[in-house]
């Protein structure tokens, strides 16, 4: 419905538009470097426990409601067996990134391999192992949701810079040294 002539649409709502999900409460650590980036790139999140194999009614729940929650991007954290990003890909047509979380024995292979291999049609974006992975799945949630919002893709290039300027400061203080040759 459009605005009569004269009348502004409300503006959106500011509700979460990425949803953090992982299997277990242990998954937490790991999960809250997502949650720490999104943050500090203003973008409005939600962190919630799920279970594809616990907790499936609970995880349908969350998921199929997604959407229409306002939810744009869910990042999916699991180890083990990781589950969690394909069955959040079977029950929603948003993105969906999964983070393979390091497990005890196998320090996060298991779950990556469980990941990658999803069958045609269940697409799921998969990061990096572990910390790095969870930063850089908000990241690349943070890209997504910029596609057409231009103030947060100038937030995601700033932090990109800065990312740049600390390796040339880091340069910088190991002093530059010319070999002889």
């Amino acid at each position: 419905m459009t605005p009569r002539k004269g009348r502004r649409a409300p503006p959106p709502a500011r509700g979460p538009v990425v949803g953090i999900i992982m299997g277990s409460g242990s998954d937490r650590p790991i999960m809250e470097a997502a949650a720490e980036m999104l943050g500090e790139l203003g973008i409005p999140h939600e962190v919630r426990i799920v279970s594809a194999h616990r907790a499936p009614d609970w995880t349908f729940e969350y998921v199929s409601s997604a959407e229409r929650r306002g939810i744009r991007v869910i990042i999916a954290g699991a180890g083990g067996a990781a589950h969690l990003p394909g069955v959040a890909a079977a029950k929603t047509v948003l993105p969906v990134i999964g983070v393979p979380v390091p497990s005890e024995h196998l320090k996060g292979l298991d779950s990556l391999l469980s990941m990658v291999q999803m069958p045609g049609g269940v697409p799921v974006a998969v990061s990096a192992i572990g910390r790095a992975g969870a930063i850089n799945a908000a990241l690349l949630a943070a890209r997504m949701l910029g596609i057409d919002d231009a103030v947060l893709r100038e937030r995601v290039r700033r932090h990109q810079a800065a990312l740049a300027q600390k390796v040339r400061d880091a340069d910088r203080a190991e002093g530059t040294t010319a070999e002889s040759t």
